[in-house]
């Protein structure tokens, strides 16, 4: 019985490599790339924190360094103030934020950036990238949809910002959701059920406090409701993001999740798969996204 003890260890030892590393094999690498230092946090921040959760590699990068959104604060004051605020999302979420230092409200889709994304995507070995469509209100976040286009292919060419090896393999590019029509309105390929995490989504928009509560507020002409005190802030941000989860995109989570658990969602986060990366079966997506479980 001792000998066979021991030899069941040593078989058991012999093993371990195998599965750790089959385990680690399995576990995604996604990239969140947004135009502002608060932007990733909107786009997927709760799908975020739940692959976190669940063992998988999440970072966050801002392409621009926010030093323009404020009504009394700019330039390098602002800049470091929205810094420090994503390195508290980030341990909030438990993912890695990076701040690129280009200016709020002046991004254009220029070469030089356009490297800059390549390399942060090829560094993080990313099999899914994250990224606003190149329709929106605002120029920073269209451009942000454009640059992220125009690094889809050129990531696995060497050639190309030779200095950060290319990948070897074809990432899987996603669009964030919005709700601009024109030219072509939002497509929900693929939907999260983030109930679990929505709040912190919600505490993430709270560490943004220049943001959520000043910005914002001030821009959006509704600075009066916010409230002096920090719980009550919390309580109101978490009230005034507590939208119902729209029609199409809880028909499209029937697909991913059954009809009853569709039903149930509370919160939810979608995403529609771009044309310009790897474009994944079902299985695969699953793969990438274990939390779709029916």
């Amino acid at each position: 019985m001792k000998k066979i003890k021991i030899l069941c260890s040593i078989l058991l030892m012999l093993q371990c490599p195998f599965l750790i590393a089959q385990n680690l094999k399995e576990k995604s690498r996604i990239i969140v790339i947004g135009a502002h230092p608060d932007d990733c946090d909107n786009e997927a921040g709760a799908t975020a924190a739940l692959l976190s959760s669940m063992g998988h590699n999440v970072k966050f990068v801002a392409v621009t360094n926010g030093d323009a959104g404020h009504q009394t604060m700019k330039g390098k004051e602002l800049a470091a103030r929205r810094y420090l605020e994503t390195q508290e999302v980030a341990k909030r979420l438990g993912v890695t934020y990076d701040v690129l230092d280009n200016h709020d409200g002046a991004l254009l889709p220029t070469l030089e950036v356009r490297l800059q994304i390549i390399k942060k995507i090829r560094e993080w070995n990313a099999d899914v990238v994250i990224a606003p469509r190149p329709n929106d209100y605002h120029p920073d976040h269209r451009y942000t949809g454009v640059l992220v286009q125009d690094a889809a292919y050129m990531v696995e060419v060497p050639n190309v910002a030779p200095e950060s090896p290319a990948l070897r393999k074809t990432p899987v590019f996603l669009y964030a959701e919005d709700h601009f029509q024109r030219p072509n309105p939002f497509r929900p390929d693929i939907v999260v059920d983030v109930t679990t995490t929505f709040s912190k989504k919600i505490a993430a928009f709270d560490a943004h406090i220049s943001q959520f509560y000043e910005w914002m507020p001030w821009i959006g002409r509704y600075e009066k409701e916010v409230p002096a005190g920090k719980d009550e802030r919390l309580q109101w941000l978490m009230k005034l993001y507590d939208r119902p989860i729209k029609k199409n995109i809880r028909e499209a989570m029937v697909k991913w999740y059954g009809a009853s658990k569709a039903a149930q969602a509370k919160h939810a986060e979608a995403f529609e798969i771009c044309e310009y990366g790897a474009q994944p079966s079902e299985a695969e997506i699953r793969r990438l996204f274990p939390m779709l479980i029916k």
